[in-house]
């Protein structure tokens, strides 16, 4: 079981310490290290540690830790359930329309709302679709680029 706890922080400095963008890799690096793991291995640590895929802003993605926030989520899987379930982004006035597909509606809407993004009054969701009342001021091309700083490489 020391053995596991030892891997296990290995696999978060090195998650913290570099750019890693598959488990072939962070195999790589961990056997630098002398830990010697199958994939089958890898993955379910990943998942015990809760570490999420996330846009890396260059079209691509990278391994992340969950960065704890007040409720104990990470942003991270916010991202992740954001980027699982929208279909586009539309808006007018002060009012954003995000389509998703069927069921993600109520998920994007929490991903939105736990971003904790000022420009956002409120949300409201169906079933494929969500609402975003934008504080007065605030127009969508704000909101838009507020996201992408949430979620680089997320398109309009």
């Amino acid at each position: 079981m020391k053995e596991r706890q030892s891997r296990l922080k290995a696999i978060k400095t090195l998650i913290k310490n570099n750019t890693i963008e598959s488990q072939d890799d962070l195999l790589a690096l961990l056997l630098k290290e002398g830990y010697d793991v199958t994939q089958a291995t890898l993955s379910r640590d990943l998942k015990l540690l809760k570490v999420g895929k996330v846009p890396d802003g260059q079209n691509g993605y990278k391994y992340a830790l969950p960065g704890e926030d007040e409720n104990g989520e990470s942003e991270a899987i916010y991202v992740q359930d954001f980027l699982r379930g929208y279909v586009s982004i539309d808006f007018s006035g002060n009012t954003v329309v995000i389509k998703t597909f069927p069921g993600h509606a109520n998920t994007v809407c929490n991903a939105i709302d736990n971003l904790n993004m000022d420009e956002v009054l409120g949300t409201v969701a169906g079933d494929n679709c969500m609402f975003a009342c934008l504080r007065e001021g605030v127009t969508g091309e704000q909101f838009m680029e507020k996201l992408k700083k949430h979620i680089p490489g997320i398109e309009d």
